[in-house]
C-alpha cells in the first residue's frame, strides 16, 4: 500500500517570506515552481489580504477578507518560473515591511463547453493540477441551479467561490467537514460567523469527480463572472476534515498523515476566527502564529497549536480553536508525508 501520492509536497504548495522594498519589479523567488495562485498578507501591519491567480490574470486582485469586487492593481504583476514579480502597491510591497505569500500550482489549462461535452450545465474554463488535487475554475452564472466542470477527476472536498464583479457578495465555501449538512450549509471566508443552512448555495448536492453543483443564490450563481477554487484530498499531501474541541490546553490531536506546512481552521457551530498557521513564520512549536483570514490585522502572537510529523495538536482552549464540544473544520497541506513512497519517515519539529 502506498504511503503517499506525493513525495515532495513543495512541488505543489510552498510558503515564502519576504521583505517589501516599495519598488516595482521586486522579484520574489524560492517558491520552487511557477505558482497559479498566490495569496499575500503583510505580517506586521493591518492591510487587506491579496489573492491573485493565473486564470484571472496576475494583476487582477481579490481580497479574501473583503466582499470587494476584483480590481486591477500593481500588487503582483507577473508569475515567474520560481515565484512572482511585485509592483509598487503597498499592500504587497511596502518598503521594509514583512510579508508572507502562500503559493499553489495548477498549470494545465482546460475549457468545457457544457452543451457539447455533456459535462455539467454551465460552461467553465480554468487551470488544474490533478496530481495535487487543485483547480481554478472561471464561469458565468445563470441564476438557475446548475453544475460546473472542475477538472480534478476526483471529488473535491472544498470549493470556494467569489463573484468577481460583485462588491456585495463575499466568499462562499463548501467544505465536506461541516457537521450538520455540508451540501446545504455554507460558510463565508470573509466573516467570523458560524456555518448556516441555505440550499441556494450548493443546491443540496455533493460534488462529484467531474462537477460541483450550485443553486440559485447570487453568491455562487449570479449572472456575473465567478471564480472557484477547488481542492480534492491527496494522500500524504492534503487533508480537509473536521474535529471536536476538548477545551484543554493539552488539546485535540488531528491526524493528517503528513507534517503540515499550512493549516487553516474555522469553528462552524458558532462564531470564531478563521486562522492560518504555516511552517515558515517563526517555525517552531508552539510559536505557530496565526493570521486571521477575515481581518486585515497583522500576525497574531498567541500559541495555539503544535505542528507534528503526522498532524497537529491544539495547545489552546480558545473558542476559535478548541472549545469543549465545539465543531471545527480545517484545510491542511503538507511539508512532508509521514512516510514517503520509499518508506522514509518525517521528523517532528
Amino acid at each position: 500500500m502506498a504511503y503517499t501520492d506525493i513525495d515532495k509536497p513543495s512541488d505543489y504548495f510552498n510558503t515564502v517570506l519576504y521583505t517589501g522594498n516599495g519598488s516595482s519589479g521586486h522579484s520574489i523567488t524560492g517558491v520552487g515552481f511557477q505558482p497559479d495562485m498566490t495569496w499575500i498578507k503583510i505580517r506586521n501591519q493591518a492591510y487587506d489580504h491579496a489573492l491573485q491567480d493565473s486564470v484571472r490574470g496576475a494583476t487582477k486582485d481579490l481580497e479574501p477578507n473583503q466582499t470587494s469586487a476584483e480590481d486591477t492593481r500593481s500588487m503582483l504583476t507577473a508569475f515567474a518560473s520560481d515565484g512572482f514579480t511585485l509592483g509598487s502597491d503597498s499592500q504587497s510591497n511596502s518598503n521594509s515591511n514583512t510579508f508572507v505569500a502562500w503559493n499553489w500550482k495548477a498549470g494545465t489549462s482546460f475549457t468545457n463547453d457544457a452543451s457539447s461535452t455533456g459535462i455539467g450545465t454551465i460552461d467553465s474554463a480554468g487551470s488544474v493540477n490533478q496530481d495535487a488535487g487543485f483547480s481554478i475554475c472561471s464561469y458565468t452564472g445563470t441564476g438557475s441551479a446548475g453544475t460546473i466542470k472542475h477538472g480534478l477527476n476526483a471529488v473535491p472536498s472544498v470549493v470556494i467561490v467569489k463573484p468577481r464583479n460583485s462588491s456585495s457578495e463575499g466568499w462562499s465555501m463548501y467544505h465536506k467537514g461541516i457537521a450538520s449538512d455540508a451540501e446545504t450549509d455554507n460558510i463565508r471566508l470573509d466573516e467570523a460567523n458560524a456555518a448556516f443552512d441555505n440550499a441556494g448555495y450548493w443546491n443540496d448536492t455533493a460534488p462529484t469527480s467531474t462537477v460541483f453543483s450550485i443553486g440559485t443564490d447570487s453568491a455562487t450563481n449570479g449572472t456575473t463572472n465567478n471564480i472557484a477554487y477547488c481542492f480534492a484530498e491527496k494522500k500524504g499531501y492534503s487533508k480537509f476534515g473536521s474535529y471536536t474541541g476538548n477545551g484543554n490546553a493539552d488539546g485535540t490531536f488531528v491526524y493528517t498523515g503528513f507534517k503540515p506546512a499550512w493549516v487553516m481552521i474555522k469553528r462552524t457551530d458558532s462564531g470564531g476566527n478563521w486562522n492560518i498557521m504555516d511552517n515558515k513564520r517563526i517555525g517552531y512549536n508552539p510559536d505557530n502564529n496565526e493570521i486571521r483570514v477575515h481581518e486585515s490585522s497583522g500576525e497574531q502572537t498567541s500559541d495555539t497549536l503544535d505542528i507534528l510529523s503526522n498532524g497537529f495538536k491544539m495547545r489552546s482552549a480558545s473558542g476559535s480553536f478548541n472549545e469543549s464540544g465545539g465543531s471545527y473544520i480545517y484545510m491542511a497541506f503538507a511539508s512532508n508525508p509521514f512516510t514517503t513512497s520509499t518508506g522514509v519517515p518525517a521528523t517532528a519539529r
